[in-house]
């Protein structure tokens, strides 16, 4: 495969042009048979219209002329320019085959990575409650890819890897890689800056502006090429090369868990950017596949059932672990369920921060408080009002 071609040459001359970046094994060799279809292509293209153009001309008859046929009958001609373009198409099935059927076998000792798809964003679980939107590797290091749907045909496609595996619900799909370029790093003042800008705006983490990740890793991009509903254009997710695998597992560290130090609020939303939730609710009022998040909590809402539900923290927990037993009107059951996948820390986090974002909230729960202290202090002025009569007898 690391073999010189020419066909890279070409490859190497587009990239940037047609191409995207070469970063895995699987690259020069789609590249190079790509070229070489194409460089064939051309051939037989400029000589076919090259004879078009001179029959055209040189057997032209004046405008009236009566019209006549020279075409006779040839064996060898039928036979040529039928037998040497299959020879053509045997060569381009072999480079092709090549290519496919290495895709097809993950090597002995290939790291496993467990992908999930669903409408629209992915989950990428690391094992031990580690799980992730990005994909996360290291180079020169195979990864294996086992990959399921939650709902409907999805696609993994990395176009720098070039790499693309239909991902089929009700069974497991696989791929693999290796990463032959390593993710760069933001300087301190670049990701110091784009951290600033993003509080500021009060904004999600836009990895189109900024081109790297919160951490500051460069990335490839990884799309969902196969139509899967509403938000595929959407469906978008991040792929990391670090240089070592201690650079891996510090990260894997870093997502699993809250630290002691991390206030519940600020690990959920780090969990919503983590785990997806910010594919379909937004935090800012607008609307997405899901109802936003903006005051959700505390704000009351009606169901495709009829009833009306209290957004509360029984109610959020029923939605991460059981999304479809109470669907808000106007939405499709197409939440996934996170039963197994969120701690009780977790869960607990993610309402900390809704409440965070919710000023019905707040107001709901100084106006529990206010109830409640009422009718504190009502049992107590009723208990004096009867004490004294009863004194009194």
């Amino acid at each position: 495969m690391n073999q010189f071609d020419p066909g890279l040459l070409l490859a190497d001359a587009n990239e940037g042009l047609w191409f995207p970046q070469q970063a895995s094994t699987y690259s020069g060799e789609s590249d190079s048979t790509f070229a070489m279809i194409l460089w064939v292509s051309i051939f037989f293209f400029v000589l076919i219209v090259a004879f078009m153009t001179f029959f055209a001309v040189a057997y032209r008859q004046k405008k009236g002329g009566k019209a006549t046929s020279r075409a006779t009958h040839n064996n060898v001609l039928e036979i040529t320019w039928s037998v040497l373009p299959c020879f053509l198409l045997v060569v381009m099935f072999v480079r092709g085959s090549w290519g496919y059927l290495e895709m097809q076998t993950p090597p002995e000792g290939a790291v496993q990575v467990d992908l999930k798809a669903f409408k629209w964003n992915w989950t990428m679980d690391y094992g031990d409650g580690a799980f992730h939107p990005e994909l996360h590797v290291v180079v020169d290091q195979p990864t294996k890819m086992v990959m399921r749907s939650s709902d409907v045909i999805h696609s993994f496609f990395v176009p720098a890897f070039r790499i693309k595996r239909d991902i089929v619900p009700g069974r497991y799909n696989v791929a693999w890689f290796e990463a032959t370029q390593a993710s760069t790093q933001a300087s301190e003042e670049e990701l110091a800056e784009a951290k600033r800008v993003t509080e500021e705006e009060e904004g999600e983490w836009d990895y189109d502006r900024w081109q790297f990740t919160p951490e500051g890793y460069s990335y490839f991009d990884v799309f969902c090429a196969e139509y899967c509903g509403r938000d595929h254009s959407a469906m978008q997710t991040y792929l990391v090369v670090h240089e070592t695998q201690e650079d891996l597992d510090a990260w894997i560290k870093k997502i699993k868990a809250r630290g002691d130090e991390t206030p519940m609020e600020v690990w959920g939303q780090q969990l919503y950017n983590q785990r997806g939730c910010a594919g379909c609710h937004s935090v800012d009022g607008s609307t997405r596949v899901g109802p936003t998040f903006q005051n959700l909590y505390g704000s009351t809402h009606p169901l495709t059932d009829g009833s009306s539900v209290t957004v509360d923290e029984q109610y959020i927990r029923e939605s991460i672990l059981e999304p479809k037993a109470k669907i808000v009107a106007g939405y499709q059951p197409v939440m996934p369920s996170y039963k197994g996948q969120l701690t009780d820390d977790d869960i607990q986090s993610l309402i900390a921060y809704l409440r965070s974002i919710s000023s019905l909230g707040t107001a709901a729960e100084e106006s529990a408080e206010g109830d409640g202290e009422a009718a504190s202090a009502g049992n107590g002025e009723g208990s004096g009002e009867s004490e004294s009569p009863a004194s009194g007898e």
